[in-house]
């Protein structure tokens, strides 16, 4: 098959290493610099290369900030039959825009960040299949994910959103929480060294990511929620009712098991 992957940032090298050696890639990217290490793959920085390469498959992996400003910029050059996908962490828009391009189009989150993942095993981690998607890029993908030894769920894009609420929007914003109260101490624990080191690599994203995340539309119930807990949770420790902390920590003990 014939793959055009744009954006030769980590996912985009990350997708172009993967694929290289089964398929006929070429990998584009305006900033010419960002291609010189690119092994076995054609290396692009201008639109009129797109057309010459005819590809099967193109594979968004650009910043989720231009994601639909590099569909339109590449599909005058796109054949007819080329099935466009992305890999954006919120969908939000995205539904809309592929059933307007004309193109069939196979949606996907590969979750893991090069911030916390270890590419070079992947047997923990997960990734998501939007099922709206066209059969055949379904397909490719799904094999490809197992292949890595991913874990594969399939969501409408609705779905996938709601999900990344709860799956980063939740975790990114108590870390923010969490770092926004932080004081300089001179002897942490191990806990706090833990929550900074996770700290560090979530504020080491690109702010555009995050905050996209962040307005997720699904993301401000969830924050309800965790305002709702922390006021219960305050209450128990001003109160000091030992009773009270112990059903807590029961209660919550319960949420973590299926983990």
């Amino acid at each position: 098959m014939k793959i055009l992957i744009l954006g030769a940032g980590k996912m985009g090298a990350f997708f172009t290493d993967v694929l290289c050696m089964a398929h006929d890639v070429a990998l584009f990217d305006t900033d010419a610099l960002r291609l010189r290490f690119a092994f076995n793959t054609l290396r692009m920085t201008r639109y009129e290369e797109i057309r010459d390469f005819a590809p099967d498959l193109l594979i968004n992996c650009v910043t989720l900030k231009h994601t639909v400003e590099a569909f339109c910029s590449v599909q005058p050059f796109l054949p007819a039959t080329c099935i466009v996908s992305d890999i954006a962490s919120v969908k939000t828009g995205l539904r809309d825009f592929y059933l307007s391009s004309g193109f069939r189009f196979v949606s996907t989150h590969p979750m893991f960040g090069p911030t916390f993942a270890s590419l070079d095993d992947l047997s923990r981690q997960n990734a998501i299949v939007i099922s709206e998607s066209d059969p055949f890029g379904k397909a490719f993908f799904k094999e490809l994910y197992r292949s890595l030894g991913l874990s594969i769920f399939e969501y409408s894009f609705e779905e996938h959103d709601q999900t990344i609420a709860y799956s980063l929007s939740v975790p990114f914003a108590s870390t923010l929480v969490f770092t926004s109260t932080m004081k300089a101490i001179e002897a942490p624990g191990t806990t706090f060294k833990r929550h900074m080191d996770i700290a560090k690599g979530l504020l080491s994203e690109d702010d555009y990511l995050l905050s996209e995340i962040l307005f997720n539309p699904y993301t401000s119930p969830r924050l309800e929620e965790i305002r709702a807990e922390l006021s219960a949770l305050l209450d128990i420790v001003e109160r000091k009712d030992a009773s009270a902390m112990q059903e807590y920590l029961k209660r919550v003990r319960k949420n973590i098991e299926r983990y």
